[in-house]
């Protein structure tokens, strides 16, 4: 496995692979489904264009165009949240202050 600090974000970004991903879902209990990845694989893709981490509004709007998911669909399939859950197991590093709103 890849290094995380001491909440079980990435060290390092672009130590991110699927297999990792699968890893650190499983250690926040959850099992990925298509829609979970597609919200990774939007949030790597914006990653790498922006050079920083989708807010969630960007990310809820990609789940409304590609599954016509209401906008509470994210905190749906990341119980915990989308800065605790969605941004580790996509490999974000850890926010230090973040909007979700």
């Amino acid at each position: 496995m890849v290094a995380t600090d001491t909440e079980g974000y990435l060290t390092d970004p672009s130590d991110w692979a699927e297999d990792v991903a699968v890893e650190l879902a499983r250690r926040e209990g959850i099992v990925l489904t298509d829609e979970h990845w597609a919200v990774l694989r939007f949030m790597r893709a914006y990653l790498e264009e922006h050079r920083v981490a989708p807010d969630v509004r960007h990310v809820s709007r990609h789940l409304a165009e590609q599954f016509g998911a209401n906008r509470n669909r994210v905190f749906e399939l990341f119980p915990y949240g989308y800065v605790q859950q969605a941004c580790k197991i996509a490999g974000m590093l850890r926010p230090r202050a973040w909007s979700t709103g």
